[in-house]
């Protein structure tokens, strides 16, 4: 009677645990039904960038993924696995990839149906011509933790593939001064690499291009020739100093304003020639610019006048201005709110919505628009630049004349495709992409 009773007491016991359990994973399915819908409807579904992919099969529920994700609501769990949410606002940190125990998650960038022009690069980062590499944000790595770790590797395997009998100026020629760039010439240094960076703009590559307030990082890096980078928050200018501290420390060369026209190869070494008529020879390139390079123009009369621009560094020296900001990303919505608090402010977006922004953006460019802070133009298209004044057509035809002293376009960037091409690098359009990638780094 006795061990009846205690049998009995168990399995009432495991009954319980059991129906907990599967409340929970019910409870857990349903609310990540509900975001995912929400998310359709927003238009934050589909991916955009790179992006988690999640092996279902392998998938054991640990929710390592969602913890470790910095962001919010990118991953949740539906019917025991880990899912993906709001996939267009991932921004490719790869944490859910490196928490994950069982490997269940890989890094992809392209779907099935919308595919993403890449150059071609094998597992060692160098391209379809021997002796070019290419590492960042143009092979598809934009997170700056992540291109810094990328221009380490890269840099590692362009030493062991070095000719140490090559008759160039220099072992390395890094073109662009960004995460990747900065990173591959310290790794080179630490090796006893002689290199160089030759940079179009100006110490920082994209990065300099943010405005001066941006926040440009949220996790800790290791950097060659500093070790472990322990920010949180980090500001675009305190990042900056940082990286101007260690490259003149351990005197890497960077020429700026120096924009790459050709790479061309000869026998064992290649001549890079520049915009401005110099010419530079080394055994091995690695590029390391990035996708926006180059801004998108809107190809509109008067876009060439002097009050258009496609950055913004200084917002707080501006003020009393009658701005029009062109775009819907997340830098364009930043660029606005900082300009905001002092000047009047119009914000034009092609689209209906809003449809890819951070949640902190999302959340600051409605409270702005119900404070009337900055007024948004939805449906809407510059066609017209003239020096006081900017024409948009709205509202499906109708003509809008504003009152205009500057405009800032960020309606993105071109992909370096001539420029690769010219230097014999192949370029695909990859759908459903996996980034190589291993547990140690990206």
């Amino acid at each position: 009677m006795e061990e009846t009773l205690i049998y009995s007491s168990v399995g009432v016991l495991c009954f319980g645990i059991i129906y907990i359990y599967l409340r929970k994973l019910k409870n857990e399915s349903e609310e990540s039904n509900v975001k995912i819908a929400i998310a359709k409807e927003e238009g934050i579904h589909e991916p955009v960038s790179l992006y988690p992919y999640i092996d279902e099969d392998n998938c054991i529920r640990s929710g390592a993924c969602i913890t470790a994700c910095p962001e919010h609501d990118i991953l949740g769990i539906r019917n025991g696995r880990a899912t993906l949410i709001n996939a267009s606002r991932c921004i490719g940190h790869g944490a859910c990839f490196h928490a994950c125990p069982v490997e269940a998650i890989s890094l992809k960038i392209g779907t099935e149906k919308r595919g993403v022009d890449l150059p071609h690069v094998n597992q060692n980062f160098e391209t379809n011509v021997q002796g070019i590499f290419i590492a960042g944000e143009l092979g598809g790595m934009g997170l700056i933790k992540n291109s810094v770790e990328q221009g380490k590797q890269a840099a590692d395997h362009i030493y062991k593939a070095l000719d140490n009998n090559h008759g160039a100026s220099y072992d390395l020629i890094i073109v662009g001064a960004g995460p990747a760039g900065i990173s591959a010439a310290l790794q080179a240094k630490s090796l006893g690499m002689s290199a160089i960076i030759l940079e179009q703009d100006s110490l920082g590559g994209t990065v300099f291009n943010f405005p001066r307030a941006k926040i440009v990082m949220t996790s800790p890096m290791d950097l060659p020739c500093y070790g472990k980078i322990k920010l949180f928050q980090t500001s675009k200018s305190e990042l900056l100093n940082l990286w101007n501290e260690v490259i003149n420390k351990n005197e890497v060369k960077v020429k700026e304003h120096c924009k790459v026209e050709t790479i061309i190869k000869k026998n064992d070494l290649f001549e890079v020639a520049t915009v401005g008529g110099q010419s530079y020879s080394s055994n091995k390139v690695l590029i390391a610019i990035g996708r926006r390079g180059t801004p998108r123009k809107l190809g509109v009369p008067g876009e060439d006048l002097e009050k258009v621009a496609y950055k913004i560094l200084e917002p707080e020296i501006i003020a009393g201005k009658n701005i029009l900001v062109v775009g819907g990303g997340d830098s364009a919505i930043e660029s606005a709110l900082l300009l905001a608090g002092n000047n009047k402010v119009i914000l034009s977006y092609r689209s209906e919505k809003f449809s890819r922004l951070k949640p902190k953006n999302a959340q600051n460019i409605l409270t702005a628009i119900e404070k009337g802070t900055i007024t948004v133009l939805f449906s809407s298209e510059v066609i017209k630049i003239i020096p006081e004044k900017v024409e948009l057509v709205v509202n499906q035809g109708n003509t809008l004349s504003l009152k205009n002293d500057l405009c800032f376009i960020f309606a993105g960037g071109e992909l370096p495709t001539q420029f690769l091409e010219k230097s014999g690098i192949e370029i695909t359009k990859r759908f459903n992409y996996t980034i190589k990638t291993h547990k140690k780094g990206l």
